[in-house]
């Protein structure tokens, strides 16, 4: 189990690290439009508070990373805390922005912390 949820940990932080990556650096490119349908003049527009986002984004991954490589017992509390982040985080934009993000965000980070906690 502990191999599973360091894996689950791990696509987690890829996730936000990728959400990071379009956020702060496609945003206004095809892809970052694509993603949220985004005309060019609204991806302009919007693309300070999408950068914002974006580093969020990035700390949540910086953080499960260091859960990742620290020693228990501060490995374990730093991925479930960053992974209560995320869920809370994915359960925040799914009611305000986005229904979608309940699925891209907050499940993936629910399992990986449901891993982690019978692992742990």
């Amino acid at each position: 189990m502990e191999i599973l949820a360091s894996v689950l940990v791990g696509l987690v932080a890829v996730l936000h690290a990728y959400i990071l990556v379009t956020e702060m650096f496609l945003w206004q490119k095809k892809p970052g439009r694509a993603l949220h349908g985004f005309e060019p003049e609204m991806a302009r527009a919007t693309a300070p508070m999408a950068a914002n986002q974006g580093l969020y984004n990035g700390f949540l991954a910086a953080g499960l990373v260091w859960g990742l490589i620290a020693a228990d017992p501060t490995g374990f509390r730093v991925q479930v805390f960053f992974l209560c982040c995320v869920v809370v985080a994915g359960l925040y934009g799914a009611a305000t922005a986005n229904p979608r993000i309940l699925f891209a965000q907050a499940l993936p980070g629910a399992l990986a912390l449901g891993a982690v906690l019978l692992a742990g």
